[in-house]
């Protein structure tokens, strides 16, 4: 909805954001290839939320929307990402990992 102008502006904008969700998509795939099995498992619950968050943004038909939000891509993506509070949840279980393994790993050293 808006002007016959606004709404030229904000489709040539909407296919701006679409090829971005497909740029990000596409990182997360090349990622997913060269992870272990869980991690692989938690960047494709990214995928589908990334998915998610596009068919969102792309299902709102208010040209104003995308010329006040969308003009400038500047990380929208990934903050609707990082927003998100199943990404949340995946970055504490990774952030967790991370530390036993960390502290695995300096167990092991005192064993030597």
């Amino acid at each position: 909805t808006g002007t016959p102008s606004q709404v030229e502006w904000a489709e040539k904008i909407r296919l701006n954001v679409a090829r971005e969700f497909d740029r990000v998509a596409n990182a997360f795939k090349a990622q997913a290839a060269r992870q272990t099995e869980q991690d692989q498992a938690e960047t494709w619950t990214l995928i589908a939320i990334l998915e998610e968050k596009r068919a969102e943004t792309l299902a709102n038909d208010r040209a104003g929307y995308f010329i006040r939000d969308w003009q400038e891509l500047t990380g929208q993506v990934r903050q609707l990402i990082a927003k998100d509070s199943r990404y949340q949840a995946i970055k504490a279980n990774r952030a967790a990992r991370a530390l036993t393994l960390s502290m695995a790993g300096k167990q092991g050293d005192t064993n030597l």
